[in-house]
């Protein structure tokens, strides 16, 4: 039996491999907890999962879960993330805490020796230096769980990187693929909000809607599967069956295929390298017999051409991008600026960024750290976004 630690068990990444925790109940534990403060939902996951250590970020969160669960041991702040990231018993983190807190625990997890099943993209584009460097010195496992990176790590599955030509990574092209540029400058935050495809977080549909989603995950795929970024591709697929592909040096490629549901993904990166028997019904190609392709438009969103010069140009460039962005991103979330201004803000912070090299977590933490204050000292729109 494998036994698991989730970081960030009550978004959509946890809540679905608790779902297969469920379902492959006799092959998995749970041994640890951890999330940023939706204790209510925890304390049901405890109650129904047992885990020996709960974490919840947020101090007074976990006090009251304390209160709640008497006789369990409930840990805050950033050391208990990280006390559920190294957890002893665990063989295998589910690391898929949002944004840059994610990248603390991760590392942890890490050089305690645990294989890592990563939902948190931004861990590499902010780290993939120190983390893969780290990936390799501990000789673990590093498996995808985003749809996009786990299709391509399983389409190279036996095959030589010599013989790639490309990774394709496809898009559904966000809510807002067919708009006009004059449409994009009316947005709210409740029209970004409704992804046509996936359900997923906040902050990462945010992203999907810019295509910064896209650009994040090509840094990703970057250091992930060392490959140049001059191999790499976005092409957006709206009905998002394709979720990425393989193109090799002979011309032939190979595409992993499903229906667009995040517990495929997760159950392979939880039963690698085995296959379990799934929930999902068999494919209906009759539903799906339509299958289109478009060349993404960068001016339009103009977020995946900056995701592409920040990492051409290296060094700190991708980590403050991601930093200001998740800033921005909350700025729009609550009205303070449009959803043209987060890609014009962001182009903006990162000319003026002095690029640095970043080999240290703390080296890391400092640039995230300055991106944030840095993006929110922009200045608040007149009228409201939300």
């Amino acid at each position: 039996m494998k036994k698991i630690s989730i970081l960030g068990s009550t978004g959509s990444i946890g809540r679905n491999t608790l779902q297969v925790a469920r379902h492959l109940k006799n092959d998995f534990q749970v041994v640890a907890l951890a999330a940023r403060d939706n204790i209510d939902l925890l304390e049901k996951q405890a109650l129904e999962f047992s885990p020996k250590i709960i974490a919840v970020y947020k101090p007074e969160k976990a006090l009251e879960l304390q209160k709640r669960l008497p006789g369990r041991t409930i840990l805050s702040g950033m050391d208990g993330l990280k006390a559920v990231a190294a957890y002893a018993d665990a063989d295998l983190i589910i690391s898929a805490i949002a944004g840059t807190m994610g990248l603390q625990p991760t590392v942890e997890a890490i050089m305690a020796g645990k294989n890592v099943a990563l939902a948190n993209k931004e861990v590499l584009v902010s780290a993939g230096s120190l983390v893969m460097r780290l990936v390799k010195e501990k000789g673990i496992e590093l498996i995808p769980i985003d749809s996009e990176h786990s299709a391509i790590f399983q389409c190279l599955n036996g095959e030589k990187r010599t013989n790639i030509r490309r990774l394709i990574l496809t898009s559904s092209g966000g809510p807002f693929r067919e708009y006009t540029q004059e449409n994009l400058e009316h947005v709210t935050a409740a029209q970004a909000l409704k992804h046509p495809t996936w359900m997923m977080g906040p902050k990462v549909t945010i992203d999907s809607s810019t295509l910064m989603n896209k650009g994040l995950e090509l840094i990703e795929a970057y250091w992930l599967f060392n490959i140049p970024m001059d191999k790499m591709d976005v092409i957006i697929h709206p009905q998002s069956i394709i979720h990425s592909l393989v193109e090799f040096k002979d011309c032939s490629m190979l595409a992993q295929m499903g229906a667009p549901h995040m517990i495929t993904p997760i159950q392979y990166a939880m039963t690698y390298p085995d296959r379990s028997d799934g929930m999902l019904e068999p494919f209906d190609f009759e539903k799906f017999a339509k299958l289109e392709f478009f060349k993404p438009d960068v001016e339009k969103f103009r977020c995946l051409h900056l995701a592409y010069e920040a990492m051409k140009r290296g060094g700190s460039l991708p980590c403050y991008m991601n930093g200001a962005n998740e800033i921005l991103v909350d700025k729009f979330l609550i009205g303070e600026i449009s959803w043209c201004d987060i890609a014009i803000h962001l182009e903006r912070l990162m000319e003026q960024h002095h690029i640095q090299s970043v080999e240290r977590l703390d080296e890391i933490l400092a640039v995230d750290a300055q991106a944030r204050e840095e993006a929110a000292g922009i200045p608040v729109a007149h009228e409201s976004y939300r």
